[in-house]
C-alpha cells in the first residue's frame, strides 16, 4: 500500500474545517489528547439527539392537543344529550299532567267505548 504525503482520510458526512499550515506558537499550551492525536468530538451525534428531543416534545404537545379536543367534543355530545333527555322529561311531565286530570280520563274512557255509570244500585241489607 503506497502512502502519499499530505493525504488525508476523508469524512463522508461532514467536509472537516481546512486545516491551517502549521505556523510556529508563540506560546505553549496543553492540548487535550483527542485534539492532538486528531480525533475530534463529533457534534452530528448532538444534533441528531436535539432533533429527535425536539420532534418528541413536538409529538407529546400534538398527543396533548389532541386528547383536549377530542374531550372537548365529548362534553359537546354529553350536554346536547342532556338537553335532549331534559326535553323529553319535560313532556313526558306535561303528558301527565295533561292527562291525570278527571276530564281527560272521562274522554279517554268514552273513546274506548266505555259509557256513564248509571245510578248505583243499593241493596238493602238483611
Amino acid at each position: 500500500m503506497a502512502v502519499y504525503e499530505g493525504a488525508r482520510p476523508r469524512t463522508v458526512l461532514l467536509p472537516r474545517r481546512p486545516q491551517v499550515a502549521e505556523t510556529p506558537a508563540l506560546g505553549r499550551r496543553r492540548v487535550r489528547g483527542a485534539v492532538r492525536s486528531g480525533r475530534r468530538t463529533s457534534r452530528l451525534g448532538l444534533i441528531l439527539g436535539s432533533i429527535v428531543v425536539v420532534f418528541m416534545l413536538a409529538f407529546f404537545s400534538l398527543a396533548q392537543q389532541v386528547r383536549v379536543s377530542a374531550t372537548g367534543l365529548d362534553i359537546g355530545r354529553l350536554s346536547l344529550d342532556r338537553q335532549r333527555i331534559d326535553a323529553q322529561a319535560e313532556d313526558v311531565r306535561s303528558d301527565l299532567n295533561r292527562l291525570g286530570r278527571e276530564p281527560a280520563i272521562r274522554k279517554m274512557a268514552i273513546d274506548d267505548g266505555l259509557g256513564q255509570l248509571a245510578e248505583p244500585i243499593v241493596l238493602p241489607a238483611r
